[in-house]
């Protein structure tokens, strides 16, 4: 049986703004190690859940999905937003 995760997208850290920060992701968890493919060296696996990502508006509409589709899931938290506040004269100081 296949297990799920779900969690939220964190904001990347080239991106200013908070684009697509509110969608929460469902994604099968890995079944098999990847290994590297003996003639380029990339590493890869046989299993081709990794390439499934769907996306919903909450946790909650995830949970259900994952409920009624008969996956088994487990939801990681979103993490806690930092805000490091500082103005402008602290760059040359």
């Amino acid at each position: 049986m296949p297990t799920a995760r779900i969690y939220q997208r964190p904001k990347n850290a080239m991106q200013s703004g908070r684009y697509r920060t509110d969608r929460w992701i469902l994604e099968f968890e890995p079944a098999e190690a990847k290994h590297p493919d003996p003639l380029t060296g990339w590493a890869g696996s046989g299993d081709t859940r990794e390439q499934v990502r769907l996306t919903f508006a909450t946790a909650e509409a995830a949970q259900a999905y994952a409920e009624k589709v008969g996956l088994a899931f487990h939801i990681v938290p979103a993490p806690a937003r930092t805000l490091k506040l500082q103005s402008y004269a602290d760059n040359f100081r």
